[in-house]
């Protein structure tokens, strides 16, 4: 199983999930890790009433083990689906990568 389809399954069996997008963007950072670099977008009811930091920490517990392991970044977009309709159904771009040998 390659780390995005784990990322996704255990994302998808901890929360009720109403979308859930992701990117593998290490062929935008430098070395030779070609799974270590991800952009997560969660939508879920479950985020509702939750800052932002208690909705990472949710996502965190979910993937510690692979935090811990190969991924070395995880950029996260954690919205109601309410928040979700107000941004047109988009989220942020990562920003450049700022080590590495680029």
């Amino acid at each position: 199983m390659t780390m995005a389809a784990l990322i996704e399954r255990k994302v998808r069996d901890g929360l009720a999930v109403t979308y859930l997008a992701l990117e593998n963007e290490s062929h935008l950072h430098g070395g030779p890790r070609t799974e270590s670099h991800y952009k997560l977008v969660v939508v879920s009811e479950a985020f509702a009433g939750l800052s932002l930091v208690k909705r990472h920490r949710c996502i965190h517990a979910l993937l510690k083990e692979e935090l811990a392991g190969s991924v070395h970044a995880l950029a996260l977009h954690t919205h109601t689906p309410e928040e979700w309709a107000q941004r047109g159904g988009q989220a942020l771009a990562s920003p450049d990568c700022k080590g590495g040998s680029r």
